[in-house]
């Protein structure tokens, strides 16, 4: 095992420390080869695996040493996110389903030593021999419940009896209630239970209820998000359908939002969570698969448009807020035929008596950038492009989000059509890209 600079990673990624979960994490694998953790999103679990992860890998050995299993693109993305800003110098590959096959071919063949993907994808590559498996020696499921709960039982079932060297296998959830396959072949394992007391997690989430008069629920919640105001909004419906009809009912009466599902290209889905994030809407209507492995801050409201299928779905949609010590919201809205489930018990209702304004639209604006990482772009030249050719000031650049082959980046909207006049024949890194207000 070999000891890595924590303070260095620490600094790379901003910390002054670690946290409990991590430090127990650290201790805990450094003395056992079969981890369970259990721990809230949001509550720094990412650098909790990451961290033993790194202690196993050699830098001698040319071949994948490990490989990461998760059940979302956005969680894969994510944890690939953190563990390149700890600059540790080993490299890593994204596999996922709406990511370019060929692409991931070819990072495979450099040879990275950590593999981060979905069972699909992964099981894919496996079948075609695109990685050799002889090295890898660590195994991490992140939100193993969910890939099982999502149905990827078969393909992790494969992609584990093909790794015949694994020695360690650190598995984490967001939940008690699962029992581990014999085929991940984890025995004797120490548990750190990081999830919140019940209790605790009651007091700094409050839930309500709101009556809709029709049985279309949208102008009900067109009056809710009016009264709400202008916070940070998440509407779960149970269909894909039901969120594109949702959110385009919603654009027409006057809010601003974004969708997401399942259905939708990667490059859409980063392009809403994006504008999600910077603030260029406050309102996201998406299906359960934003209710898992999303790492959006501040989200104030989460507004049940359809009641969950299931308690564990109503537990796992609310975790999208009252995290990290900060209070949240959740809102079931109910028609005349529904009744609240029973695990949810009585509620205080809201009662809306008066028209309260449409919000007001958010200040800023999303532009599309058709380059990235693979053309060796990143946020300080998009920070430097914008400052000289678009003549923009520091606090008029938001948040950048920097992909394989695109970035986004918040621009305050009473800047954009002059910044886009500026820079429209201007290069990034002497070439000439596209560049436009995101879709």
């Amino acid at each position: 095992m070999q000891q890595i600079n924590i303070p260095l990673i620490l600094n790379s990624l901003g910390f002054e420390k670690l946290n409990e979960i991590q430090q127990s994490s650290l201790e805990a694998n450094a003395k056992n080869d079969n981890v369970v953790l259990l721990s809230a999103t949001g509550s720094g679990k990412t650098l909790a695996f990451l961290l033993p992860v790194l202690e196993t890998l050699d830098p001698e050995v040319r071949q994948p040493q490990a490989l990461i299993i998760v059940p979302s693109r956005e969680l894969a993305i994510q944890i690939d996110d953190v563990f390149r800003k700890m600059q540790t110098g080993y490299k890593v590959t994204l596999c996922y389903g709406g990511h370019k096959r060929e692409t991931e071919e070819n990072n495979l063949k450099e040879a990275p030593a950590l593999v981060i993907g979905t069972a699909g994808r992964l099981a894919d590559h496996i079948r075609r021999n695109n990685f050799s498996l002889d090295n890898i020696t660590t195994l991490v499921l992140d939100e193993f419940d969910k890939s099982l709960e999502l149905g990827f039982t078969e393909e992790m079932s494969f992609i584990i009896g093909s790794l015949k060297n694994i020695k360690k296998r650190i598995l984490t959830s967001a939940t008690y209630a699962v029992d581990i396959p014999d085929f991940i072949g984890i025995k004797d394992p120490i548990q750190l239970d990081f999830l919140p007391e019940q209790e605790s997690v009651d007091n700094m989430l409050e839930i309500k209820s709101f009556f809709s008069d029709d049985k279309d629920k949208v102008p009900a919640l067109f009056k809710l998000i009016c009264y709400l105001g202008n916070r940070s909004t998440v509407i779960f419906c149970n269909h894909r359908d039901s969120v594109e009809r949702t959110s385009n009912m919603l654009k027409e009466m006057g809010i601003l939002n974004v969708f997401y599902h399942g259905g939708m290209e990667q490059q859409e889905r980063d392009s809403a969570l994006c504008k999600f994030r910077n603030g260029t809407s406050n309102v996201l209507v998406t299906t359960d698969l934003a209710s898992r492995g999303l790492d959006i801050p501040n989200i104030r409201y989460i507004v049940h448009f359809h009641l969950p299928n299931t308690e564990d779905a109503f537990t796992h949609r609310n975790g999208r807020t009252a995290r990290m010590d900060a209070s949240g919201t959740a809102i079931l809205i109910l028609s005349a035929d529904e009744k609240l489930p029973e695990y949810i018990g009585d509620v205080e209702n809201i009662e809306i008596t008066e028209a309260h304004p449409v919000p007001e639209k958010p200040k800023w604006s999303t532009l599309f950038i058709a380059a990235g990482k693979k053309d060796k772009v990143n946020k300080i030249d998009i920070v430097g492009f914008l400052a000289k050719k678009g003549q923009l000031k520091k606090e008029d650049i938001g948040l950048i989000e920097v992909k394989d082959f695109f970035s986004f980046v918040a621009v305050r909207k009473v800047k954009v059509g002059h910044v886009l006049e500026l820079i429209k024949n201007e290069k990034i890194k002497n070439k000439k890209v596209k560049i436009e207000i995101a879709r």
